[in-house]
């Protein structure tokens, strides 16, 4: 079984725009130590591809969801590098039919 295949795209919302997030990617792979450094190498409105040790290729999209963003991340060596820019993004709130609203961490949220 290939494990690896489920880690190759990743998805998160959060409440930054779009151009926010991009800049937030920039920003933070390019702060990265050593191997885990990426430059970019194309960007455009909706996304930043980007390139790191050994050729790897790392890809950050965004599209306008409601009340935020939806980001995903492709990449084939930097999947944990990835969850780890994820884990910076703000959280998008959460619905919780039964309670009200809450964020992605399940802490309630005023209205």
């Amino acid at each position: 079984m290939n494990y690896q295949l489920g880690r190759t795209l990743q998805e998160t919302h959060t409440t930054l725009a779009p151009a926010e997030v991009l800049a937030a990617a920039k920003r933070f792979f390019a702060g990265r130590q050593g191997i885990y450094a990426a430059f970019v190498e194309k960007e455009g409105p909706t996304y930043v591809n980007l390139r790191g040790q050994g050729g790897e290729e790392l890809i950050i999209g965004v599209q306008p969801a409601e009340n935020g963003t939806r980001v995903s991340g492709s990449t084939y060596i930097f999947d944990q590098q990835v969850g780890r820019f994820f884990a910076t993004l703000p959280p998008y709130p959460t619905e919780d039919r039964t309670d009200g609203s809450h964020d992605a961490t399940g802490t309630e949220t005023q209205p």
